[in-house]
Protein backbone atom coordinates (compact mmCIF):
# COMPACT_ATOMS: atom_id res chain seq x y z
CA UNK A 1 0.00 0.00 0.00
CA UNK A 2 1.52 3.16 -1.04
CA UNK A 3 2.08 6.28 1.65
CA UNK A 4 -0.14 8.58 -0.52
CA UNK A 5 -3.30 6.27 -0.34
CA UNK A 6 -3.15 7.08 3.64
CA UNK A 7 -1.98 10.26 3.11
CA UNK A 8 -5.59 11.18 1.04
CA UNK A 9 -6.94 9.43 3.53
CA UNK A 10 -5.28 11.27 6.55
CA UNK A 11 -6.61 14.39 5.07
CA UNK A 12 -10.14 13.30 4.47
CA UNK A 13 -10.51 12.27 7.94
CA UNK A 14 -9.09 15.77 9.23
CA UNK A 15 -11.72 17.21 6.91
CA UNK A 16 -14.54 15.07 8.35
CA UNK A 17 -13.39 15.56 11.87
CA UNK A 18 -13.07 19.44 12.24
CA UNK A 19 -15.87 20.29 13.42
CA UNK A 20 -16.42 17.46 16.01
CA UNK A 21 -18.78 15.46 14.22
CA UNK A 22 -18.15 12.98 11.50
CA UNK A 23 -21.03 12.71 9.78
CA UNK A 24 -22.45 9.97 8.00
CA UNK A 25 -22.97 11.68 4.54
CA UNK A 26 -19.20 12.46 4.97
CA UNK A 27 -17.97 8.53 5.87
CA UNK A 28 -19.99 7.60 2.93
CA UNK A 29 -18.42 10.22 0.43
CA UNK A 30 -15.21 8.39 2.01
CA UNK A 31 -15.79 5.49 0.76
CA UNK A 32 -17.09 6.45 -2.64
CA UNK A 33 -13.83 8.12 -3.27
CA UNK A 34 -11.33 5.52 -2.17
CA UNK A 35 -13.85 2.72 -4.03
CA UNK A 36 -14.15 5.32 -7.12
CA UNK A 37 -11.16 7.91 -8.01
CA UNK A 38 -8.68 6.28 -9.96
CA UNK A 39 -5.69 7.42 -7.39
CA UNK A 40 -7.13 4.31 -4.99
CA UNK A 41 -7.32 1.44 -8.26
CA UNK A 42 -4.93 -0.23 -6.39
CA UNK A 43 -6.43 0.59 -2.69
CA UNK A 44 -7.55 -2.45 -0.62
CA UNK A 45 -10.24 -0.80 0.31
CA UNK A 46 -10.92 -3.18 3.55
CA UNK A 47 -8.01 -1.14 4.58
CA UNK A 48 -9.72 2.30 4.85
CA UNK A 49 -11.49 1.61 8.37
CA UNK A 50 -7.97 0.86 10.08
CA UNK A 51 -6.60 4.19 8.55
CA UNK A 52 -9.35 6.17 9.03
CA UNK A 53 -8.70 4.76 13.20
CA UNK A 54 -5.24 5.82 12.72
CA UNK A 55 -6.30 8.83 11.80
CA UNK A 56 -8.66 9.64 14.50
CA UNK A 57 -6.34 8.65 17.23
CA UNK A 58 -3.43 10.94 16.05
CA UNK A 59 -5.95 13.81 16.20
CA UNK A 60 -6.69 13.26 19.99
CA UNK A 61 -2.84 14.20 20.66
CA UNK A 62 -2.38 17.88 21.22
CA UNK A 63 -0.07 18.28 18.47
CA UNK A 64 -1.56 15.67 16.15
CA UNK A 65 -3.07 17.91 13.45
CA UNK A 66 0.79 19.04 12.69
CA UNK A 67 1.96 15.56 12.72
CA UNK A 68 -0.94 14.70 10.20
CA UNK A 69 -0.10 17.44 8.39
CA UNK A 70 3.64 16.94 7.96
CA UNK A 71 2.79 12.94 7.41
CA UNK A 72 0.42 13.70 4.29
CA UNK A 73 3.34 16.96 3.48
CA UNK A 74 6.02 14.13 2.85
CA UNK A 75 3.85 11.28 1.55
CA UNK A 76 2.17 13.15 -1.42
CA UNK A 77 3.97 13.41 -5.19
CA UNK A 78 3.80 16.86 -6.69
CA UNK A 79 1.43 15.11 -8.84
CA UNK A 80 -1.41 14.34 -6.26
CA UNK A 81 -1.20 17.40 -4.05
CA UNK A 82 -4.27 18.71 -6.16
CA UNK A 83 -6.03 15.29 -5.63
CA UNK A 84 -5.41 15.24 -1.96
CA UNK A 85 -7.48 19.17 -1.45
CA UNK A 86 -10.46 17.65 -4.12
CA UNK A 87 -10.90 15.09 -1.74
CA UNK A 88 -10.41 17.61 1.33
CA UNK A 89 -13.00 19.76 -0.58
CA UNK A 90 -15.18 16.72 -1.17
CA UNK A 91 -15.82 15.56 2.36
CA UNK A 92 -16.08 19.58 3.52
CA UNK A 93 -18.84 19.83 0.60
CA UNK A 94 -20.93 16.39 0.94
CA UNK A 95 -23.33 17.61 3.88
CA UNK A 96 -24.02 20.69 1.03
CA UNK A 97 -22.78 23.21 3.60
CA UNK A 98 -19.16 24.44 4.36
CA UNK A 99 -18.81 25.23 8.13
CA UNK A 100 -16.30 27.83 9.44
CA UNK A 101 -14.45 25.15 10.59
CA UNK A 102 -14.16 23.67 7.65
CA UNK A 103 -13.40 26.67 5.61
CA UNK A 104 -10.28 27.59 8.32
CA UNK A 105 -8.78 23.56 7.77
CA UNK A 106 -9.01 23.86 4.06
CA UNK A 107 -7.13 27.05 4.08
CA UNK A 108 -4.07 25.52 6.38
CA UNK A 109 -4.74 22.85 4.05
CA UNK A 110 -3.94 24.73 0.62
CA UNK A 111 -1.15 26.40 2.80
CA UNK A 112 0.34 23.35 4.02
CA UNK A 113 0.25 21.91 0.67
CA UNK A 114 1.52 25.37 -1.25
CA UNK A 115 -1.86 25.47 -3.97
CA UNK A 116 -1.78 28.64 -5.43
CA UNK A 117 -5.53 30.49 -4.61
CA UNK A 118 -6.50 31.03 -8.60
CA UNK A 119 -6.12 26.34 -8.61
CA UNK A 120 -7.76 26.08 -4.60
CA UNK A 121 -10.83 28.25 -6.07
CA UNK A 122 -11.26 26.40 -9.00
CA UNK A 123 -11.20 23.07 -6.89
CA UNK A 124 -13.08 24.17 -4.31
CA UNK A 125 -16.09 25.19 -7.01
CA UNK A 126 -15.80 22.20 -8.78
CA UNK A 127 -16.90 20.48 -5.00
CA UNK A 128 -19.12 22.70 -4.90
CA UNK A 129 -21.14 22.44 -8.25
CA UNK A 130 -20.94 18.71 -7.50
CA UNK A 131 -22.91 18.30 -3.88
CA UNK A 132 -25.15 21.28 -5.00
CA UNK A 133 -29.05 20.39 -4.20
CA UNK A 134 -32.23 21.76 -5.51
Amino acid sequence: MAAHHDAIIHIMVIMSAVDRDMKDVELQRMTTIVSHWPVFQDYPVEALPQVTQTSAQLLQDDNGLSVLMDTIRASLPPTLVETAYAAACDIAAADAKVSDEEAQLLELIRHGLHIDRLSAAAIERGARARHARA
